[in-house]
This record gives structure tokens, sequence and C-alpha cells, in this order.
């Protein structure tokens, strides 16, 4: 298996480049929450912590992202996209950790973003048909594409956010899934995906000493929702574009 020695070193340095920014905010973002009040408090026997632990560490992870991202992977209308949908993810995590907000509102939101790339051409058109036995090797969303792609979204997005409850747990879990992607992407000549993700992993990777128990800091809904956001959106650009390839089952696996 070859790949572009130049990929590799966009790679590497997408990683370290998030990876480094996201460790050296992270004590400038706890310093912010203390300040707003985004402080997880002890309140009540299913939290693990005995001590108030300041939340926002997500915003940390993002600013890492954005910075690799800007500087190493071309902006199409696509990836725009995505990264819009993001913003208004992160936006409405920060104000979710400050004050907490109706769970209503937040799956509004929620759909309103994953709607942002959806409907700019980031949506699962297609994927191969998981009964072996059938005849039609694929399956054409057609006009059923932006909900189903909408669903996926706003499903990931969740998931993450709901897994967030032990010290480093969501970030790691997120850090291996996006490694997988990110190799995955490698074989598939995704570059762009593939530089994407190395600044996902980097970004996880950079917080992680001030998340693992015990815990400095906690990613907080920004963090959770924004990195099941991009792990949702990423997964359409790299695996379900590609269903000749990779398996219907295989997205799934991945983020299980």
């Amino acid at each position: 298996m070859e790949f572009e020695s130049g990929l590799i070193v966009l790679v590497l340095l997408a990683l370290l480049v998030a990876g480094m920014v996201s460790f050296l905010t992270t004590p400038v973002v706890k310093t912010f929450a203390y300040k707003v009040g985004a402080i997880d408090v002890p309140k009540d026997e299913r939290r693990m912590h005995k001590v108030p632990i300041p939340r926002l560490g997500g915003l940390a992870i993002f600013i890492g992202f954005m910075v690799s991202i800007l500087l190493f992977v071309p902006i199409t209308p696509e990836l725009k996209s995505i990264l819009l949908g993001a913003v208004v993810i992160v936006v409405l995590g920060v104000v979710d950790d400050i004050m907490a907000l109706p769970a209503l509102l937040k799956f509004v939101v929620q759909i309103v973003a994953a709607l942002i790339p959806a409907t700019h051409g980031v949506v699962i058109q297609a994927f191969s048909n998981p009964n072996v036995f059938s005849d039609n090797l694929y399956w054409v969303l057609g006009w059923m594409s932006v909900p189903v792609t909408v669903l996926w979204i706003v499903a990931i997005t969740n998931s993450v956010n709901l897994i967030d409850g032990l010290d480093g747990l969501a970030n790691g879990v997120s850090a291996i899934s996006a490694t997988t992607m990110l190799v995955i992407a490698l074989v598939t000549a995704q570059n762009q995906v593939a530089i994407a993700l190395a600044a996902l992993v980097g970004a996880c990777v950079g917080f992680m000493p001030y998340n693992m128990n015990p815990a400095k800091m906690f990613m907080g809904d920004t963090g959770a929702t924004f990195l099941g956001f991009i792990l949702a959106t990423m997964s359409i650009q790299g695996l379900f574009k590609y269903y000749a390839v990779i398996t219907f089952v295989v997205p799934f696996l991945i983020l299980g």
C-alpha cells in the first residue's frame, strides 16, 4: 500500500498543529469557563467527581481543529457547509454549558445545523445493500437522501454526547473512531477527508491530558456534540460516498 509522501506530511502536520493548539488553549478556555460559570458541580450520585470541574473543554478542541483545517485543508463548498454547521453546534454547546437549555430547543438547533451540510452536497446518496441475497447491490435513496442524512448527523451527534459520562471516554472513543476513518480515507484516496480527520484526532489528543481520570476539565456538550457532528459529516464524505468500496455496516461499526 503506497501513500503520497506529501499527503502523509500534511496529515502529520494537521494532527500535530491541532494537538498543540488544543493543548495550549485549554488553560485559557478553563479560565474562561470559570468566569462565565460553566462549572459542573457534583449534585448527585451519578457524578463521579467530588469537586466542581469546569466544562467548555470542547471549545479548545474546536479551536485546535479549526486552526488546523484553515491551515492545511482546501475549503470547498461542502467543507464550508460542514464548518458552518459545526459553528452552530459549538455555539449551542457553549450556551448549554453555561445555562442548561431545553432538550427540544437543542434538538431543533441540531436539525438546523445538520440541514446546512445536507443541503450543500454532504448527503448519503446510496449505500451497499446489507442483504447479500438481494439482486440490488445498492440502495439509492433519491429524495430520501436529505432526511436520512439529517437523521444520521443528529443521531451520531447525540450518541457521542450520551457516552460523555466518564473521564476521557467520549474524547477517547472519538479519537479512535476518527483514526479508523482516517485510515480508510487514506486507503480510498480521500485526501481532504484524511487531513480533516487528522486534525480532529490531534485536537482530541491535545485535550486528553486535561480530560483523563481524574479530569481537570470536561469537554461539556460543546465538545461532545461537536465531535459527534464532525464524525457524522466526515463519515458521509469519506465512507458513504464510496459505497462501492466501503460497505453499509462499516460506518456503524466504527461509530458504534
